[in-house]
């Protein structure tokens, strides 16, 4: 990986070890502390376009999720080591290590469930919630069941292993590339910046990582879900500031429902809601736009 770009120069990189083996992480800054997490199928690389900028108001931390990235993909069944509580315990293990017990967390697509998830079971470590183009968990399998939802690849990805792993390792660049483009609002790789497309393909040449992501989904189907439809009949609520910032293109089409208005009807009744143009990676899409909303929030 030695030929990869560093694309967050006067970082420090941090390997910490935690029950899921050693975590990425890099850091630069100073100020209240704010953890970036990435989705699916990137890595901390989609951060490139708005880390260092918030690095200068802020003590910015960005991890690669278990599984993703340089971090460690513990083998898993059934979606056991991926469910979003226990790669939140990676979060908190790594800002504390950090010297970090409560900060601000941005979230993207899984990174977002990872944040949203540990600001329900650990209301008093997050003290802002910033959540890029995502719908609850238990929200989208509603929306997937009624056919209002284009995301086939969340049940295909969740089919019993080895099935999707088998099917993806054929060809691991055609099957993430041609997710990637249909999610953008060009339809294109172009929006993307190849040193981090280069970041995301080392991880998808890897076996473990394919599997990850598969159990990432997995999880997605079963225990994360299951998390979701126990806190909603409980009541529970997210306590801290929260913002929802969507793109207009890849969230919202065919919803009938304004995304902000979703968190504020399940677990987020004072979220705001921020919309910026282009598709699903608003933060590589849009950065100007999607940087504006986190200062102005954060």
């Amino acid at each position: 990986m030695s030929d990869l770009a560093d694309l967050f120069p006067g970082f420090d990189s941090h390997w910490i070890e935690t029950g899921a083996g050693r975590i990425f992480a890099r850091s630069r800054g100073a100020g209240d502390p704010v953890v970036l997490l990435h989705g699916f199928p990137e890595t901390m690389a989609m951060w490139h376009g708005v880390a260092s900028a918030l690095a200068e108001k802020f003590r910015v931390v960005l991890v690669d999720l278990r599984g993703y990235g340089w971090s460690a993909a513990p083998d898993s069944d059934k979606g056991e080591f991926y469910a979003k509580r226990v790669m939140g315990e990676d979060v908190v293990s790594v800002m504390e290590e950090l010297g970090h017990v409560r900060f601000h967390i941005v979230g993207h697509d899984r990174g977002a469930r990872v944040a949203y998830r540990l600001a329900l079971d650990h209301p008093g470590r997050v003290t802002k919630l910033a959540l890029l183009d995502v719908l609850p968990t238990a929200e989208v399998w509603k929306n997937i069941n009624a056919g209002k939802s284009p995301a086939a690849h969340w049940s295909g990805l969740a089919r019993p292993a080895p099935v999707p792993e088998t099917e993806i390792a054929a060809n691991p660049p055609a099957y993430f590339e041609g997710l990637m483009a249909k999610w953008t609002e060009a339809q294109s790789l172009e929006v993307f910046d190849p040193r981090a497309m280069a970041h995301y393909r080392a991880g998808w040449g890897d076996p473990s990582r394919i599997h990850a992501m598969c159990e990432d989904y997995r999880a997605g189907a079963t225990i994360d879900l299951a998390a979701d439809e126990a806190d909603l009949a409980a009541g529970k609520k997210i306590l801290c500031p929260t913002l929802t910032v969507t793109g207009d293109f890849y969230l919202t089409r065919g919803a009938g429902e304004a995304p902000v208005d979703v968190w504020r009807r399940t677990f987020a009744p004072q979220a705001k809601g921020v919309m910026v143009p282009n598709g699903h990676f608003i933060a590589e899409e849009s950065p100007a736009e999607t940087l504006a909303a986190l200062l102005a929030f954060l």
